[in-house]
Parts: structure tokens; C-alpha cells; sequence
């Protein structure tokens, strides 16, 4: 559950590397109509990292620190790994973090005029994460009963 976790952590990650190249990539594809709901969304994102990558590409090393952090705090996860008992506060702080994305997205996608259902798709990450989290911890108790 932890390794699950941590790679689905980096490879959400990851993908800020090559924000521009992935959302140039779906709309050259075609998948989804502009004149649709998230089509429209999915442009209007594009057209404007698109604005950003040809008149401020710097912007973007916020998005290679972006990624890295995910890498980082999956880092973290090795510690409850090789010694769950000894480091269940690791998961708790997870725990606490995907707590925490909902008041993130639920405040700050407004302020930034990010539609409803975007915000939802980001507080999911929140709601599922905290899912293995929560069965590690319960098999941490678990081990700690044990010892």
C-alpha cells in the first residue's frame, strides 16, 4: 500500500515537468471538443501555458520544484516502509496532508476561477489518497500490537 502510494504521489508529480507538452499534446489529438465543458477548460489552460511558455518560460521552474516536492515527500514514505511501527507518524502526516487538500482547492479554485469540477477532481486526489494511508495506519496498529 505504501509503495502504491508513493508511486501514484510521484507520478502525479511528475507530470508538472511536462505540463505544457502533455496539454499541447491532447489538444493536437483532438480528444476533447472545445465547445465541451472540460474541452473548453482543457484550451483555455493550454492557451495560457501556452502565453506563458512563449513570454515567460521561467514560470515553469515552478512546475520543475512542483514535481520534485512530490518526489521528495514520496522520499519520506521509505521511512514507515522499513520500520512502520517506528514511523507511523509519516502516515499520519500524510494522512494530515490529504486532509488538507480539500480546504486548499475549496478555497484557493475560486480565488483562481478554477471551474467546480476541476476543484473536485483535485480534492480527489486528497480523498483517495488518504485511502492506503489509512489502511497502512490500521495495519501499523495492528503491528504494534503484535510487538
Amino acid at each position: 500500500m505504501i509503495c502504491l502510494f508513493v508511486i501514484l504521489l510521484m507520478l502525479s508529480g511528475i507530470t508538472a515537468f511536462a505540463t505544457y507538452t502533455e496539454l499541447k499534446w491532447l489538444v493536437d489529438i483532438h480528444l476533447f471538443n472545445n465547445n465541451s465543458l472540460l474541452g473548453g477548460w482543457i484550451y483555455k489552460v493550454f492557451l495560457a501555458l501556452q502565453d506563458t511558455n512563449d513570454k515567460h518560460p521561467l514560470l515553469f521552474y515552478g512546475y520543475d520544484w512542483l514535481a520534485f516536492a512530490h518526489i521528495v515527500i514520496g522520499l519520506a514514505f521509505i521511512g514507515p516502509f522499513r520500520d512502520p511501527v517506528r514511523n507511523k507518524w509519516i502516515i499520519d502526516w500524510g494522512t494530515i496532508a490529504c486532509i488538507g487538500v480539500l480546504p486548499l482547492a475549496l478555497i484557493a479554485g475560486p480565488l483562481r476561477d478554477i471551474p467546480w469540477y476541476h476543484i473536485l477532481i483535485d480534492c480527489s486526489f486528497g480523498i483517495i489518497g488518504i485511502i492506503p494511508l489509512l489502511v497502512v495506519r490500521r495495519w501499523i496498529g495492528q503491528l504494534a500490537t503484535m510487538e
